[in-house]
């Protein structure tokens, strides 16, 4: 001892990847494959010694030697235009969960919907800081579009989630935008709706169009395109408020709203309060997410459901999927999604 610390021959040696080998009794090169997962050419038997030798050791593989052979840095880059909107949340943990099981950690930037800050972010991928971009916005940032565009006719990784937009080169998991705003107004028109109203998200984003495309397809069908009272929100609460109280104080006001997402759908039922009307014996109203709030708002809201915790982990899988070279071209993956009826819908006044 010497002051009480211990001597620096006292401190206990530091387990390496030679005492390993040494222990199982097998070469470095066995030890470093079975440690990184490669055992094809490793017997389960010693595969099984040198996992015995790691425990009795307490061996840690030395990551940053390991990234710096792989070229990989270990992380995923993931960009949310708005960490303040519940419906990332659940998505953002399915990403989390499925990089976590993959060995990878996962940093977040929350962008604002500023252009500056995706192209910051996206600098990481050039920078080598990240090994691959998962965006949640409708944008490609310029430094990532510039990647995808040097990768061709490779598969550059970067993945999108939620929306999707073939024009951008990038695969992407999502739902049938269309199809589930169709099926939503489906819902009205079998109620007994005629005069609906809609509460887009920014038409510059191309989920929105896609839902826009969805509802007046399906309102053609009905002959009802003359009835279809459409404005434009924001995806928050307060324009949902704010259109809301514009249609409710028509003339004519809609006897349903059908709003593309579960926040404006809030922002309807509180205008429609304001104004003394009951939902859904006067107006029926319909969201879009299911976020997790949905079912306990008065009255529970009827809304598509996106399988959003799957939507993350499939974003996961498939930026690995490019990462080990297993994806060629771009292949982008549609999930299932549900209309999911609560008591926010009723027939219109008059009709049983």
């Amino acid at each position: 001892m010497i002051g009480g610390t211990l001597a620096p021959s006292e401190h206990a040696a530091v387990p390496t990847i030679y005492k390993v080998a040494r222990e199982a009794g097998v070469s470095t090169a066995t030890v470093s494959r079975v440690m990184s997962g490669t055992n094809g050419m490793v017997s389960a038997v010693t595969r099984a010694r040198v996992l015995q030798a790691v425990d009795r050791l307490g061996y840690v593989p030395n990551s940053t030697a390991t990234n710096l052979r792989t070229q990989r840095s270990g992380k995923i880059l993931v960009t949310v235009p708005d960490i303040s909107n519940p419906f990332f949340s659940l998505i953002l943990r399915g990403i989390e969960d499925a990089a976590q099981r993959e060995g990878y950690s996962v940093l977040l930037g929350d962008t604002q919907h500023d252009e500056a800050r995706e192209d910051g972010y996206a600098t990481m991928l050039r920078r080598k800081e990240a090994d691959g971009l998962i965006f949640l916005g409708h944008r490609l940032p310029k430094e990532a579009a510039a990647l995808v565009r040097a990768m061709l006719p490779r598969c550059a990784p970067v993945v999108n989630g939620c929306e999707f937009n073939p024009r951008l080169g990038v695969p992407s998991v999502h739902i049938d935008n269309a199809k589930a705003a169709s099926e939503a107004m489906d819902h009205l028109y079998r109620l007994g709706h005629r005069r609906a109203g809609v509460i887009t998200g920014p038409l510059v984003s191309p989920l929105s169009r896609d839902r826009l495309r969805g509802v007046t397809s399906r309102a053609k069908k009905q002959r009802a395109e003359r009835d279809l009272i459409v404005v434009t929100g924001d995806f928050s609460i307060e324009s949902g408020a704010a259109e809301g109280e514009r249609l409710l104080g028509r003339r004519e006001r809609p006897t349903a709203i059908f709003c593309f997402n579960d926040e404006m759908a809030m922002g309807v039922i509180q205008a429609a309060r304001r104004r003394g009307i009951r939902i859904p014996e006067q107006l029926s109203v319909v969201g879009f997410d299911d976020i997790r709030f949905a079912s306990y708002m008065d009255p529970p809201l009827t809304t598509i459901s996106q399988p959003m915790r799957a939507i993350g982990e499939g974003t996961v899988r498939l930026l690995l999927e490019i990462l080990n070279g297993n994806v060629a071209t771009v292949e982008s993956v549609t999930l299932p999604h549900t209309l999911t009826v609560r008591s926010s819908t009723a027939p219109p006044p008059g009709r049983s």
